[in-house]
């Protein structure tokens, strides 16, 4: 069931961003915006990363911050997905791939152990 305060939120995909890129998006946010991140963090997932960061942006704005351009796209979910060139793997550099060790030989096969003399 979606909840009606997410469609009113200044950040439309604030329940999709990684906490990583929080501190960049909200940079542009005012005081009155950041408090209202900061009360629906708090009322649901209320995550202590992110609830630390909101209430620090909030303290600098209340002693004098003034908004900047953060970056509004940074980190975006779609741009943290499958990123191009994102891991160093690649056939060249993956493993050669390898059989399980074998479980006793042809000649030696195993015996249960009540068989075993």
């Amino acid at each position: 069931m979606a909840d009606p305060a997410r469609n009113t939120l200044p950040l439309p995909d604030y329940d999709h961003l990684p906490t990583g890129g929080l501190e960049s998006r909200i940079r542009s946010l005012s005081v009155e915006e950041v408090e209202e991140l900061l009360a629906y963090e708090r009322s649901h997932a209320d995550r202590l990363p992110v609830t630390q960061v909101l209430a620090s942006r909030l303290e600098q704005l209340k002693s004098g911050a003034e908004p900047s351009s953060g970056d509004p796209r940074a980190l975006r979910p779609e741009q943290t997905a499958g990123r191009a060139g994102s891991s160093p793997v690649s056939p060249a550099t993956s493993p050669q791939p390898m059989s399980p060790p074998p479980h006793g030989t042809p000649d030696q096969p195993a015996q249960p152990k009540g068989n075993r003399t």
